[in-house]
């Protein structure tokens, strides 16, 4: 079996029990939480008497106890089903699968725009540590780390949709525009610049100070001397050498953020109004809808999972000692 398939097949057996332990202990968080749907129900549409209160209840499983709901909601699972929302009445899995691809859009663009750029950068300001450059970056991607995603989202909308009018306020596409093909693509991904941008941009200050820091430790490297004596010229020991070996701890820094850019999306789709999945969690929490809620919180965390393995699918290709178990 190839060292990667072997390695990829571990880390996949080692999420299982990871899996089962969110779904318990997220069931049980939900569990101890005051109220339930029906209480939310009937502050959201208006009073309802005790007796439609209890037959609703009786609908919605809501009678039972937690013990026999979670027996219930684990053998549906088992068999795909994520349950029925009582929000949206309508199966969870199509509420999800209607708003987790454009997060998941969202999500991808901002991180790879945050590596790719958020590299480059560090690689600039580690090549010559200590140089003005290095002093010039190192201080703006501090001052931008600690800037506040929404803030931020708020300042790119007044600039840039209300000031100069270039870009849309807010939204994933325009409503009833009628547009398709290329037209429809065109605009969607107009709506997408500023929150991309405003996801983005911290963590690339993030990426810049990894990336920098490694490189200026690796600089003083044994290996980095001996390239220097042998007469290797300054660019290809930073892009060959140094700026290889630095890589790995952004690469890491990839599947921690993860969990964090997830997180991240549910401001930031509040702020542009993007119907996505961080919209969708804080529209269940508010309804108190447990089902949607377990369903966003297992997708949230196969999401997780999956980009950690991509990361060390990843880091074994970079790093052989990983594949190999040495």
């Amino acid at each position: 079996m190839p060292p990667l398939v072997s390695l990829f097949l571990k880390r996949l057996l080692g999420a299982l029990p990871v899996l089962a332990i969110v779904l318990v202990g997220s069931f049980l968080l939900l569990e101890a939480a005051s109220g339930d749907a029906v209480d939310a129900y009937v502050a959201r549409s208006g009073a309802l008497d005790a007796e439609q209160m209890t037959q609703l209840r009786q609908e919605w499983g809501l009678d039972k106890g937690p013990v026999y709901r979670f027996k219930a909601y684990a053998s549906a699972l088992a068999t795909g089903d994520l349950g029925w929302s009582t929000a949206f009445e309508r199966p969870v899995a199509s509420v999800i699968l209607e708003r987790l691809p454009i997060t998941l859009l969202l999500m991808v663009l901002a991180t790879a725009l945050a590596f790719l750029f958020g590299s480059l950068l560090g690689v600039i300001a580690g090549a010559r540590p200590g140089s003005v450059r290095d002093r010039f970056l190192s201080i703006a991607s501090l001052a931008v780390y600690a800037v506040p995603g929404f803030w931020l989202g708020l300042v790119l909308i007044v600039i840039f949709a209300v000031d100069l009018r270039w870009l849309p306020i807010g939204g994933i596409e325009s409503i009833a525009s009628g547009k398709a093909g290329l037209a429809r693509l065109a605009d969607i991904a107009a709506h997408l610049v500023l929150p991309v941008t405003s996801l983005a941009t911290v963590y690339l200050a993030l990426y810049l100070r990894l990336m920098r820091d490694r490189m200026s430790e690796i600089w003083h490297e044994p290996f980095v001397q001996a390239l220097r004596a042998r007469g290797l010229g300054r660019s290809r020991i930073v892009w060959r050498h140094i700026a290889r070996n630095a890589v790995l701890p952004v690469v890491t820094m990839l599947g921690l953020q993860a969990a964090a850019m997830l997180g991240g999306s549910v401001v930031v789709e509040s702020v542009f109004a993007i119907p996505g999945f961080g919209r969708l969690a804080a529209e269940a929490v508010a309804r108190r809808d447990t089902p949607l809620l377990l369903g966003i919180i297992l997708c949230s965390a196969v999401t997780v999972i999956f980009a950690n393995l991509l990361v060390d699918l990843a880091y074994g290709r970079l790093d052989p000692r990983v594949r190999t178990g040495r």
